[in-house]
């Protein structure tokens, strides 16, 4: 339908930017729980529903994945593919699929302001968002916040 979209990766980095910008003055009525977060889930599943397949996993990458969502691996991998990524550059799980990585790393290749995110490594999905709204998750803070175990690379100190 709208997926299209996701091969002018640019105007999706431009239109992410906006929205970000739209949304910070507002941020402090941008509170998890409640009407306003039912109007954003509502709105992100409609939205990114239709042009990203959103998983809805409450912690949204799309910006840092070449505005792919890597939440439609088969596996669920969030920093990049498996050693199964078939030659013609398709899922070694569902054939019929491009990888999600392959097409991750091609789009983010047109993305002059995040492109160069891809190389992050992402810490694991907090599952308990799932089902919250990602743009509130973000401005709360609660995306940022790793999964209970999770070390992060920042704080490991090197000898």
């Amino acid at each position: 339908m709208l997926r299209w979209l996701q091969d002018y990766p640019r105007f999706l980095e431009v239109a992410y930017d906006l929205t970000q910008r739209l949304l910070r003055p507002f941020r402090r009525w941008l509170k998890p729980g409640g009407a306003v977060e039912r109007l954003f889930v509502g709105a992100e599943q409609a939205g990114k529903g239709a042009v990203f397949n959103c998983q809805m996993c409450g912690q949204c990458v799309l910006h840092s994945t070449g505005m792919t969502c890597p939440m439609n691996c088969p596996k669920n991998l969030r920093n990049g593919p498996c050693g199964g990524v078939r030659a013609d550059g398709r899922c070694e799980v569902k054939p019929e699929m491009r990888c999600v990585w392959v097409q991750a790393w091609e789009r983010s290749q047109h993305m002059p302001a995040y492109g160069h995110e891809l190389l992050n490594v992402l810490p694991p999905v907090n599952r308990r968002l799932q089902g919250t709204a990602a743009w509130i998750n973000d401005f709360t803070g609660a995306a940022q916040q790793n999964p209970a175990g999770w070390i992060d690379i920042r704080d490991i100190q090197t000898i």
